[in-house]
């Protein structure tokens, strides 16, 4: 794993499940990038954190420490400003994720981010997590 010269936040260790699947991440950095072959699962992570947040009788479950939150183009500096002390996930197509306001907003931030994306955000210090 490399750190890029981000600062330690401390571990947090974050489980979403459903009947069906599982996934388990140990976030040790404050800005992790989720990289992997296609089909793997990225994009079903964030859609179970969605449907949970959102209150969808989905049968999801999400246990960490932190309140996990999914972040979108739609407004995103607006929805960012409100979400402290939390996980924000960033799905593969938010084209502001390549921002220097975007990388701005988030450096010095309470949360964590989790990004799915397969580009190099050379503007981030990031961790990265095959997933």
């Amino acid at each position: 794993m490399s750190d890029g010269g981000n600062t330690m936040k401390g571990i947090v260790n974050v489980r979403v499940s459903n009947a069906r699947i599982s996934f388990e991440l140990r976030l040790e950095r404050n800005i992790t990038i989720l990289s992997g072959d296609s089909a793997t699962g990225k994009t079903t992570l964030v859609g179970m954190i969605r449907d949970e947040e959102d209150g969808r009788s989905s049968g999801v479950t999400v246990q960490s420490s932190k309140p996990c939150r999914v972040l979108t183009n739609a407004d995103w500096q607006y929805r960012l400003a409100s979400i402290t002390d939390s996980i924000v996930f960033l799905d593969e197509g938010n084209s502001f994720v390549k921002s220097e306001a975007f990388a701005r907003t988030i450096q010095g931030s309470s949360n964590y981010y989790v990004i799915i994306t397969r580009e190099s955000l050379y503007q981030l210090p990031y961790s990265v997590l095959l997933f």
